[in-house]
């Protein structure tokens, strides 16, 4: 595909643009599997355990993979995002600015969602490979499989490069510890990071690495706090268009 932009947001999704988990839909469809897939969620995102080793434990306990009209009937039941991200994502296609989704959440979660029309087309997405289903006419051009949290920050890259987008004009979004390599690379390369409802994890990551985020958006959580999805709808991630667009008219100002 020929990338024409001149700036990407690379962001991740569980419970950065939308009050859910990776293995959410996995819960629906075996509900019995929950505590121990939050047990593993929560290593991980922790920097306990690898995306890898987390991902073995995860496939260890299915009794069978989750099929299409299982995803299908998951999203029609209880797929939800933040209040307007589906506008931000609109408005960063109409500025020429990539928003590319940089998640461990399935590439068939995504693919099913574009299909039924619950998010916009996605030119790009990283995201861990399985499940990935038959492919359709809406599925993005280009899909990178992420096995490892580390490799959020290889993909937004080789994404710039091929874009020919300087790396100062990239903005990440994250939430929790396992965006922290993203950030540490975005750190290094002046990237402009933008912690959403950010947990503990990612807090303890950046003070540990010494990284600044830009902007906070939403909530921002305090260490044994409880994770409140229901307030967190109330915050309107179209608001970011504008903490985006000042961001790259500095930069086109200042930072070259």
């Amino acid at each position: 595909m020929k990338y024409n932009y001149h700036a990407i947001v690379s962001s991740d999704w569980n419970e950065c643009l939308a009050p859910c988990g990776p293995f959410d839909f996995i819960a629906f469809t075996f509900p019995e599997l929950k505590p121990a897939l939050d047990d593993i969620f929560k290593r991980y995102t922790g920097n306990h355990i690898t995306l890898k080793k987390a991902m073995q434990q995860v496939k260890a306990l299915l009794p069978e993979p989750v099929s299409v009209s299982q995803m299908d009937a998951y999203l029609s039941e209880a797929f939800s995002m933040y209040t307007g991200v589906a506008d931000l994502m609109r408005w960063c296609h109409s500025q020429k600015i990539l928003f590319m989704l940089n998640t461990t959440g399935a590439v068939g979660y995504f693919q099913r969602a574009v299909f039924k029309h619950l998010l916009p087309p996605l030119p790009v997405i990283s995201a861990y490979a399985e499940p990935h289903f038959p492919q359709e006419a809406s599925d993005p051009e280009k899909v990178f499989p992420l096995f490892e949290t580390t490799d959020k920050a290889k993909h937004t890259e080789k994404v710039a490069r091929k874009a020919g987008v300087p790396l100062n004009r990239i903005i990440i979004m994250g939430d929790s510890g396992g965006d922290g390599p993203h950030f540490k690379w975005g750190s290094e390369n002046k990237a402009f990071l933008i912690a959403s409802m950010a947990k503990p994890s990612l807090q303890q990551y950046c003070q540990k690495e010494g990284i600044q985020p830009g902007y906070f958006f939403g909530h921002t959580y305090s260490k044994g706090e409880t994770i409140d999805h229901a307030s967190e709808i109330e915050y309107n991630f179209k608001n970011l268009a504008d903490v985006i667009a000042d961001y790259l008219y500095l930069c086109l100002h200042r930072c070259e």
